[in-house]
Parts: C-alpha cells; sequence; structure tokens
C-alpha cells in the first residue's frame, strides 16, 4: 500500500525537523517536566467529537507544549484536511472520520510513523466501500453510524489505557463483518435483478396494454357492454400477447386490430357510413375474437363473457340506436401513458459505460449518492441502488438524459483512498521539511562564516592592539632606557666631577704634607690594622713620598699619584688637615645634592 511506504520514515523526519509560522512552538528545548500533558484535552475533544483542528485547540490554551507536540498537531490535521476535500465520501462520513486527527496527534507524538499500523490503514483505505453512502436517515445509513459509534467508543478507550490494542481490535472486527456483508450483498444485487428485470417486462406489458386500450378508447362514445368486455377481458390478452412476444408479436398484431373493430362497430359516427361492411365484421368478430383468446391463453373464453357483445352488435345490425357511454369517462379511472407504444431502446453503447457507476444528486452534507445498478432494456429504465442490493427508484433513460445535461445528477468524482491521501501529504511535507533543513543549514553556514570572519577581524584587531601595545612599551622601554643611560651618564659624570674635585682636594693634601706629616692607611690584605705612618722624605725629582711609622720602621714608599688615588679612594687619610679635608669635602657633597635636586 502506498500508504505504508509514506509512512516507511518520513513521518518521523517531518515531526522532528518541521517549522510553520504561527503554531506554538516553546521559545527553547523544554525540559521533560515542562511538557504539558495534552492527553486529557484530546480525550476530551474526541469524546465531543468535535470538528476542530488540534492546532486551533492547543493554541486556545496557555500551556506549554513541546515542538514535537506541535508537529503531531500539525500533521493530524494537514492529513485529515487533504482527507476531507480529496476522499470523495459523503462529506458526514468523511467529517466522522477525520475526527480520528486528535488519536493520531497524540499517537505520532508517542511513536512517529508506528500511530499509522497496518490494521488502522487497511480500514481507513477499504472505507472506500462506502463511496455510496448517503446521510439519507434509512436503516442502510444507520448502521454505518452505529459502526462509527462503536469507533469512538474504541478510541476512548486507547486514550484510556495508553495502548493502541482498542482500536486496532475495532478495525479487525469491521473488516470481518465487511466480508460477511460482501457476501449478503452480492446475493441482494442477483436477487435484486432477476426481481427487478421480470418486473420490467411484466410493467412494459401492463402500460403497453393500457396504452393500446387508451388510445382506442379516448373520445370515443361506445355501448357499455363493449366498454367492460375490453377492459375486462381483452385488456387481460393484450397484455398476456406482450408478455409472450413483445410489441412484435403476431398475437398483438391480431388483437389491437381486433380492439379497433370492436370501437369501430360500438360506435355509430364510424359504423353507420357502411352497412354492408357492419353485418360483414359483425358476423364473423366473435369467432375471431374466440380464435385468438384460444391461441393466447391455450383455453376457450367463457360464453357469457361475449353475451354483452353479441346484444350490442345485434342491436347494431338491426339499425337500433344503442345506448352509449363516454368510453373512458365509463372505464373509471384509467390512466395510461401512449409513449409506452413509442419508446425506443438505445443503443447498448449509449448506457453500458453508466452501468456500476455512481452518481451524486444535490450538494454538501445534503447530497444524495445512487448507483447506476442496472438498465432494463424492457422498460428502457434505469435501477439505482444504494450499491449494497437495496432498491432506490427507477428512472427512465429519457429522464436520466434531461437531469445529466440539466446538471441535476453528476458522477461520483474519483475516490482518493486514505493511504494515497496520507502519501501525498507526508510526502509534500517531507518536501518542505527538506527545505526547511537546507535553508538551516545554510542560514548555520553562513552564520558560522560570519563568526569566523568575526573572529578574524577580532583576532586582527587584537593583534594591532598587540603591536601597538608592543610599540608603545618598546617605546616606553627605549625612553626608560634613555632615561637611565642618561642617568647613569649624568651620575657618571657627577662621580667624575667628585673625582675631580676629590682629587684636586687629595693633590692639595699631598702638597701641603709637610716632613713629619701624618697618613693613616687602611687595612689591607697584609694588615688587620689601619697603620699610621709620618712623612719621612719627598724626593720631588720622582714624585716620590717615603713614610715611616713612630719607630722609623716599615718604611712604605708612595708616588704623589698613589697618594692621591688612595685618599681619594679613601683608604689613606691625612692626618692634621683631615678635618679640614673632611668639611670641604661635605661642602662639594652637599653642593652636587643640591644641584641634581
Amino acid at each position: 500500500m502506498p500508504s505504508v511506504a509514506a509512512v516507511s520514515g518520513k513521518i518521523d523526519d517531518v515531526l522532528a525537523g518541521i517549522r510553520v509560522p504561527d503554531l506554538p512552538y516553546p521559545a527553547g528545548k523544554l525540559e521533560p517536566d515542562a511538557v504539558s500533558d495534552w492527553r486529557p484535552l484530546l480525550v476530551s475533544c474526541w469524546s465531543e467529537q468535535r470538528d476542530e483542528r488540534v492546532t486551533h485547540v492547543i493554541r486556545s490554551v496557555h500551556l506549554e507544549w513541546s515542538a514535537r507536540q506541535v508537529n503531531a498537531a500539525y500533521v493530524a490535521d494537514r492529513i485529515m484536511d487533504v482527507f476531507l476535500k480529496t476522499s470523495g465520501l459523503h462529506p458526514s462520513l468523511a467529517r466522522r472520520v477525520a475526527r480520528l486527527r486528535f488519536y493520531l496527534a497524540w499517537r505520532m507524538n508517542l511513536e512517529g510513523k508506528k500511530a499509522f499500523s497496518k490494521a488502522l490503514l487497511e480500514w481507513l483505505d477499504s472505507l472506500q466501500e462506502w463511496r455510496g453512502w448517503s446521510d439519507s436517515g434509512g436503516r442502510s445509513a444507520k448502521v454505518l453510524m452505529d459502526q462509527l459509534d462503536s469507533l469512538v467508543i474504541a478510541v476512548s478507550a486507547s486514550f484510556e489505557s495508553g495502548k493502541t490494542e482498542p482500536v486496532n481490535e475495532f478495525c479487525h472486527r469491521w473488516q470481518e463483518d465487511a466480508g460477511k456483508r460482501n457476501t449478503q450483498v452480492g446475493k441482494l444485487r442477483q436477487r435484486l435483478l432477476e426481481t427487478e428485470q421480470g418486473a420490467a417486462k411484466q410493467r412494459k406489458a401492463e402500460q403497453s396494454s393500457r396504452a393500446l386500450i387508451g388510445r382506442a378508447l379516448q373520445g370515443r362514445k361506445l355501448p357499455l357492454p363493449i366498454v367492460r368486455f375490453v377492459l375486462d377481458h381483452w385488456q387481460g390478452l393484450l397484455k398476456q400477447s406482450i408478455w409472450d412476444s413483445g410489441l412484435d408479436g403476431e398475437n398483438l398484431r391480431h388483437g389491437s386490430k381486433l380492439l379497433e373493430w370492436l370501437v369501430w362497430i360500438g360506435d355509430p359516427s364510424l359504423s353507420d357510413k357502411d352497412r354492408n361492411r357492419l353485418y360483414h365484421v359483425g358476423e364473423q368478430i366473435g369467432d375471431r375474437i374466440l380464435d385468438v383468446w384460444k391461441r393466447v391463453f391455450n383455453e376457450s373464453l367463457p360464453a357469457e363473457s361475449l353475451s354483452g357483445i353479441e346484444s350490442a352488435m345485434v342491436s347494431r345490425l338491426r339499425g337500433e340506436a344503442p345506448d352509449l357511454v363516454e368510453a373512458l369517462p365509463a372505464a373509471g379511472s384509467f390512466h395510461w401513458d401512449s409513449t409506452w407504444l413509442s419508446f425506443e431502446v438505445p443503443a447498448a453503447e449509449a448506457f453500458e459505460p453508466y452501468e456500476g457507476q455512481w452518481f451524486v444528486e444535490g450538494e454538501g452534507v445534503g447530497e444524495q449518492r445512487r448507483y447506476f445498478y442496472a438498465f432494463l432494456p424492457e422498460s428502457a429504465e434505469i435501477l439505482w441502488t444504494n450499491g449494497a442490493g437495496v432498491k432506490l427508484g427507477l428512472q427512465t433513460w429519457g429522464e436520466f438524459q434531461r437531469a445529466l445535461e440539466q446538471e441535476q445528477i453528476r458522477p461520483l468524482p474519483q475516490l482518493t483512498p486514505f493511504g494515497t491521501v496520507l502519501a501525498e501529504t507526508v510526502e509534500l511535507l517531507a518536501r518542505v521539511c527538506e527545505k526547511q533543513r537546507r535553508q538551516r543549514e545554510q542560514a548555520a553556514e553562513a552564520a558560522r562564516l560570519r563568526a569566523e570572519e568575526l573572529r578574524r577581524e577580532k583576532e586582527a584587531a587584537e593583534e594591532r592592539r598587540r603591536a601597538e601595545e608592543a610599540e608603545r612599551e618598546a617605546e616606553l622601554e627605549r625612553q626608560r632606557q634613555a632615561d637611565e643611560e642618561q642617568r647613569l651618564a649624568d651620575e657618571q659624570a657627577e662621580k667624575e666631577r667628585i673625582r675631580k674635585e676629590r682629587t684636586l682636594l687629595a693633590e692639595k693634601q699631598v702638597d701641603a704634607i709637610k716632613l713629619g706629616g701624618w697618613i693613616v692607611v687602611e687595612p689591607d690584605e697584609t694588615s688587620d690594622e689601619p697603620a699610621r705612618l709620618k712623612l719621612a722624605v719627598r724626593i720631588n725629582a720622582s714624585r716620590k713620598l717615603v713614610f715611616v711609622d713612630r719607630l722609623g720602621l716599615n718604611r712604605r714608599e708612595f708616588l704623589e699619584d698613589a697618594l692621591v688615588e688612595g685618599i681619594v679612594e679613601g683608604r689613606i687619610r691625612v692626618l692634621g688637615t683631615s678635618a679640614e679635608f673632611d668639611d670641604t669635602l661635605s661642602r662639594v657633597v652637599g653642593r652636587i645634592r643640591v644641584g641634581r635636586n
């Protein structure tokens, strides 16, 4: 079945991926505990047999629905809306079936494609069997409604138990009942056809014989015995002749001729004009009537049946004026239709295309459907049934053609099985879902590319910022380095200046040392204590100074430059003038500090 192929996986994709504008989707992914239970709401709608859409119902309440619930409601509505428009079933029947949208939405949310079980699909497809059902209020119409009432109970039980077994069991019982019903319908159809074919033949004989008599008696005044004989006896003979051989039989030809002679004899306005012929016909008509009667019924006409005619003929032959009556009024309520003598049976190719076809009369829920079961050639009538062997009526071929031309009746359009509706609808939704998926992928790719571009832009900006920061730091570092170098240079220059000043002072001190002047030499590697030495000799030629200790021992020699260097570095102090040297040095250092500040 196409319906089985359709639900092989696409429904699950649609339920998971499709997004329909204006439906109450959640703002984000809901936690399972936050999703509302919609079963009580759907049970209520089903029990009340409401014709609303599921999407309308869930929009009417302010609850949190998951995206899968919303999509299940939409898919169920879409399938059943298409079914209502294209199934071809009577609107009342299609509307009852379409209420399954509440059940299908519930099951699709729970189990996806498994909501359409094999039993359910076979039952829905088998509803085409009821293409001819009309909401006529008759017994056959009520049978179907009663069965659908059982569906209400089964679906409600499924909602209550949370399982699909009640619905599947209903579908199985329906199919079993359909098999039994179809067996009975076949017998009913055959029996009805045989009955109606016999009735058509009988109707043709009855109506044609009445038409022959009505045509013969119309506008005539005849003796009452002749009128009574024609109605009581001769009509039966004509009817039997038509039944045996139709309108072209030999017996009917003789019977019709004798009917005309009876009227001719009984009506003075016709027979008085030819008295010789009246005598001739009057002598033979009795024997001719008996002969035709014998051939038709294979038995003799009772003698008393002709007594009235014989009396009327004797009176006519004597030239007496008989008592006359209006022939048809005297016959009472005698109805006849002359068209039975002139209708033509249409060719088989004219009516055979319509046999076995359904036709519709009316619109909407008030439309009535009828089945062109058979054409009855004996009476050129159509036998209409409900498709299940129940007669709906007869219609002449001419009336049927006029109804078609005036569009009072129209052929039933081709029905669409539920499986086809499901397959086409799901296929369309799957294409929409796939298109949306591609659009989302394209949007995600575009967003990714944009994010990547923004990331690159951000990285480039960060790189520029870092480069600028590094350049600024380098500039600051260069500035600090330049400042430090300048500071060191300044310090070095200051040191050099101080050293020069101290050197000048030291040179003055050295020049100022007189013989016997004392110096103190700080301890070094060879001595642990300061050594106090006295200038003993100054040799100007070599610029050498010779010092000795207090005992005149431990002679030590210093060149002037070395002595100056030692004084500057603080390893040697000149006694006697040291205080003056310290004060001078303090003033020099103080001036240097003030200058730096």
